[in-house]
């Protein structure tokens, strides 16, 4: 690159406006739409190209200079070219000195470079403030104005006049800011555009391992045993009967395991006699995606009640039900009215619907818009205490459900438990275990702790007079 390139054409007037100039390096994609949003919000832009006379498809309202005299119009540049092209802002470092260079680039996969851009670019350019930002926001989100994509733009930078200058052009688009510290914040923000949905990475794996595991142990149980003992094909259950055997079975236990952590930290904290000592890496990792646990769990309890809606519609159930009453009737067979059924089939549903509207509440609260306009006490309310009730009318559902089936041998198939049992095992165990932490004795040692307390409290330090050889104690 020449520098002729870099400043082509003379200075001209630059547009005034009561929000001030910005200057974009970049004619790209999103060059031009940052340009489009600042100017729709007051702001007057330029842009600073390698070849002004050859810059197509900008604002019309905006102008397109060399990059000095683009970069002499306004205090705050935005840096929109890739990472491999900011060689060229060393030629004239001395005239980007005092500016504030807004670095919005992005990688193409984690760790692709030692050093973060925003920090390589600092390096090039040291006498400018380089803030990182923007770098969270597509094109498109500054098209459709933010109504439709992500609002958030992180901040950081070392200089903390400059990092306000970027905040305030953020507010004026109706971006929200949020400032991340210094610099060194840089590589952590250039990482986030490439994260795939991270905290619903486990959730996902869980959910998916838990639902092959379970559907073939009910295939196995329950297809491949008649086929194999009586003869018949009842593979049609696959999609309907299993299905809706499955998937309340791996929503108990993932609600179940939105819980469990909690109680192994009190536990924990039981153990260790102290607050400040960190929990394992595994039970951080797990703790911090609960609420995907949580959500992914209602999404195959929505799934259990629209499967068990449509039941007596399939062509199954309405077989046997006419089928039934036609050898009843043909035998001339009086039915008697079982009450114990009738209380235990009210109750199984009863308690199936209470739990699963508080589910869909737990749910509720989760959302950002409805969980910000709560306090932690409300909060912690509902995502803990009728959290657990919701998992203990769950449980208690399932419970009704199988009933004496655990005590007929006829139902261990291939000698397998019935499948109802394995969804039992982890909400009991959490139950059991929240049971404990609840009773006085027990709570009372551990809000002691969680208030700061310590089982051994931290000697206070001697220091010995070199006279005497007698501690002083402080």
């Amino acid at each position: 690159m020449t520098s002729n390139s870099i400043a082509m054409t003379a200075p001209r007037p630059g547009p005034q406006s009561k929000l001030g100039t910005v200057c974009i390096f970049g004619t790209g994609d999103f060059g031009r739409s940052l340009g489009l949003r600042l100017l729709q919000a007051g702001h007057a832009v330029v842009f600073g190209s390698r070849s002004p006379e050859n810059a197509s498809l900008i604002p019309k309202e905006a102008q397109v200079f060399g990059h000095v005299d683009a970069a002499q119009m306004s205090r705050v540049i935005f840096v929109a070219v890739h990472r491999e092209n900011y060689e060229f802002l060393g030629q004239f470092s001395s005239e980007l000195a005092g500016k504030v260079l807004v670095d919005v680039s992005n990688n193409l996969k984690l760790d692709q470079y030692p050093e973060s851009n925003a920090a390589h670019l600092q390096s090039l350019v040291p006498a400018a403030h380089v803030v990182k930002a923007f770098n969270t926001v597509s094109a498109w989100a500054l098209q459709s104005g933010g109504l439709d994509a992500n609002r958030q733009v992180y901040v950081c930078g070392d200089d903390y006049e400059s990092k306000q200058m970027v905040m305030d052009i953020a507010h004026s688009l109706n971006l929200t800011a949020l400032d991340k510290g210094s610099l060194l914040a840089a590589r952590e923000i250039e990482d986030l555009p490439l994260q795939l949905f991270p905290l619903w990475r486990i959730p996902m794996y869980i959910a998916t391992g838990l639902t092959a595991v379970l559907f073939l142990y009910c295939v196995v149980s329950d297809v491949v045993y008649t086929r194999v003992t009586k003869g018949n094909d009842n593979s049609f259950r696959i999609m309907i009967s299993l299905a809706n055997r499955v998937f309340p079975i791996v929503s108990l236990i993932m609600l179940a395991l939105c819980y469990l952590p909690g109680a192994l930290a009190g536990f924990l904290q039981l153990h260790n006699g102290t607050k400040y000592k960190r929990f394992p890496e595994w039970l951080d990792r797990w703790m911090l995606c609960r609420k995907q646990l949580g959500l992914v769990a209602l999404a195959l309890a929505f799934l259990h009640v629209l499967y068990t809606l449509i039941i007596p519609t399939r062509y199954y159930v309405w077989f046997n039900t006419y089928k039934y009453t036609v050898t009843q009737a043909r035998e001339n067979n009086t039915i008697t009215f079982d009450y114990t059924r009738a209380w235990r089939g009210d109750s199984y549903l009863s308690l199936g619907i209470l739990g699963f509207g508080l589910f869909v509440l737990l749910g509720i609260t989760s959302l950002p818009s409805v969980s910000n306009a709560v306090n932690w006490r409300e909060f912690s309310f509902v995502q803990s205490k009728l959290g657990h009730l919701t998992l203990l009318l769950c449980t208690t559902h399932t419970f009704l459900y199988g009933w004496s089936k655990f005590l007929m041998p006829h139902y261990y198939h291939f000698y397998l438990p019935p499948a109802y049992m394995l969804s039992l095992v982890v909400p009991c165990i959490v139950l059991v275990l929240k049971f404990i932490l609840i009773m006085p004795c027990v709570d009372r040692v551990v809000m002691r702790i969680r208030q700061g307390w310590e089982r051994k409290s931290v000697e206070t330090p001697h220091w010995k007079d070199n006279k005497s050889s007698r501690p002083l104690v402080l």
